[in-house]
């Protein structure tokens, strides 16, 4: 006699959306697991790193005009190669990593800019530093192209937000680091020799992300095709936004860099008389805006991107607004 519960103990096949879940927990990476905490300390220390180095130099350009006799913006030049140099790269190295692969990648792009910045410390002429800080934004291009790329393949769909602010709290806080340690040692040693340590400290930050990030397993290589490059670069200006946007982006990080580039010069000279290794202490500002972008963030969700972009715009406004007079008590809140 048959039994009346055979059919129940058949083995039911797996379904497409079982196969998927079954493909997810082997192929990507779960929070809470090693791999996971692998992965965003790799991510924290490359961010860290990135903007440790390419904005080191900000403090340190009233000590380059002195040296090399050039005026405040000559000297801002140290920061604006590198950036321009960042943004052409940004064009060239992503695709390049769906050939290579993304940690190959970005290891060679943090290594390399390590290495360059070493050598612009040991660089006797102004042009000589000028090459080395080119050679830095291209090479830091690898990283910035590529590390949330590698994040939203290899990390699981439910867990890549988490990941990704810790990559940009790794940005934001070595943008920081780099202009508060050499804000302060500039003040006790040359700044060849500042240079030299944070490109020391930029080399281990490496060498710890090229041992402790995990190999891509989702990544799939592509051909090289010059040709999707330019139809993508063009498909981005045929939007009707898109540019407004870009446009907008390129006003007020210029603004923002600007002010800072050259805030130095004025919290150097009379009637401050401010020493260089307080001036480099005034880049705990940063802390402000760390913790402000989570809470922007969150405000965009809930009242609306516009109103709150324009609200932030005005609030920008407001703080170089103050900036304008002369009580040091109105200039640091408005930094």
């Amino acid at each position: 006699m048959k039994s009346a519960v055979a059919p129940f103990a058949q083995e039911v096949p797996p379904t497409a959306l079982d196969k998927r879940v079954e493909q997810l927990t082997d192929t990507y990476i779960e929070k809470g697991t090693p791999m996971f905490m692998r992965t965003v300390l790799a991510l924290f220390c490359g961010g860290f790193a990135t903007f440790a180095l390419l904005y080191c130099v900000q403090p340190m350009m009233p000590a380059l005009s002195h040296e090399f006799s050039i005026n405040a913006a000559q000297s801002s030049l140290v920061l604006s190669v590198s950036t321009a140099m960042l943004a052409l790269g940004l064009l060239i190295t992503g695709p390049i990593s769906d050939t290579l692969g993304r940690k190959p990648v970005m290891v060679a792009a943090l290594f390399c800019a390590a290495l360059s910045t070493i050598a612009s410390g040991l660089m006797p002429s102004w042009e000589g530093i000028l090459l080395m800080r080119a050679l830095l934004g291209l090479s830091l291009s690898g990283l910035a192209a590529v590390a949330m790329t590698y994040l939203s393949e290899e990390i699981h769909p439910q867990h890549i937000g988490l990941a990704m602010g810790l990559y940009i709290g790794g940005n934001a806080i070595g943008g920081m680091s780099g202009r508060l340690i050499i804000g302060v040692l500039i003040d006790f040693v040359s700044w060849h020799t500042a240079v030299l340590i944070i490109g020391a400290l930029a080399l281990i930050a490496a060498t710890v992300f090229w041992k402790i990030l995990p190999e891509s397993r989702n990544f799939r290589a592509s051909s090289l095709k010059p040709r999707s490059l330019v139809d993508g670069f063009v498909m981005h200006f045929k939007d009707a936004g898109l540019p407004w946007l870009f446009l907008e982006a390129f006003l007020l990080m210029g603004a923002f860099v600007t002010m800072f580039n050259y805030i130095g010069y004025r919290l150097l000279a009379a009637p401050y008389d401010l020493s260089q290794a307080v001036v480099g202490l005034l880049s705990l500002v940063y802390l402000s805006g760390i913790y402000s972008s989570a809470k922007i963030g969150a405000l965009a969700d809930r009242l609306g991107r516009r109103r709150v972009l324009w609200a932030t715009i005005v609030s920008m406004l407001g703080g170089i607004g103050l900036t304008l007079f002369t009580p040091l008590w109105l200039v640091i809140p408005g930094m």
